[in-house]
């Protein structure tokens, strides 16, 4: 059964474009503005959102507040609006991933595969053979069966790429891993990286996790190096 892509955006060019380079390999499901691709998701399985930020109605931002109260499902940002302030508020929101316009849609193409590979392949991804399919720190506990991270017994709401980052640093407590490192590990690109990137998806896990998010007991921050993870001394 083929991956669904739902494309919402209300330019044609864009959505023809990126159509035709996707309905080879997946099952493409177009939307011109926010509420028919709201309609979509209702109506539809969808395994992967691609979001222009600026549409008619309902926006791109607001679609993925929607989206986030009852789905999972990958969502990755398409827009004109190359200001970081955007790209980190969509982050915050719960995107995956955001590529601004004009785009080259190999890129896309190459996005969509790793998004999906990391959302929907955790089980073969998550517990190679040999390894503890359960990784604990302090109050903090990763059932690699389920891909469900718990702290203190209650289950944390993680996107896929939050998880991605927990299972790489909880499976080396205390090891110390760059900013690159973790890209290439969990974005799976191995030719660039974007700092801010992971510099939200961090703050957004600490949000969930720590008792104070600016005095981090578990998540922390190595100027000029990159993260680790280590239980508190006292819990």
């Amino acid at each position: 059964m083929k991956y669904r892509i739902l494309i919402a955006d209300d330019e044609p060019e864009i959505a023809e474009l990126l159509q035709l380079y996707l309905e080879k390999d997946y099952e493409v499901h177009c939307a011109a503005h926010g509420q028919m691709a709201w309609d979509i998701i209702q109506r539809e399985r969808i395994d992967l959102a691609i979001l222009d930020i600026m549409m008619p109605g309902i926006d791109g931002l607001q679609l993925l507040k929607k989206i986030r109260k009852s789905h999972l499902m990958p969502v990755l940002f398409l827009s004109a609006r190359n200001q970081a302030t955007d790209k980190i508020l969509g982050l915050n929101l719960g995107a995956d991933d955001y590529i601004a316009k004009p785009f080259n849609p190999l890129e896309i193409v190459a996005r969509v595969e790793a998004l999906l590979r990391r959302a929907y392949s955790f089980e073969t991804a998550s517990n190679p053979v040999g390894e503890n399919k359960q990784l604990i720190l302090g109050e903090l506990a990763l059932d690699r069966n389920r891909c469900i991270l718990f702290f203190r017994g209650e289950p944390v709401a993680l996107t896929y790429t939050e998880y991605k980052i927990m299972e790489l640093l909880m499976s080396a407590p205390g090891r110390v891993f760059t900013r690159k490192r973790i890209y290439e590990t969990v974005w799976e690109d191995y030719y660039a990286y974007e700092d801010s990137t992971i510099m939200v998806h961090i703050s957004n896990i600490r949000e969930k996790i720590e008792q104070d998010s600016r005095k981090p007991q578990y998540l922390k921050t190595i100027r000029g190096l990159g993260y680790k993870i280590e239980a508190p001394t006292e819990i």
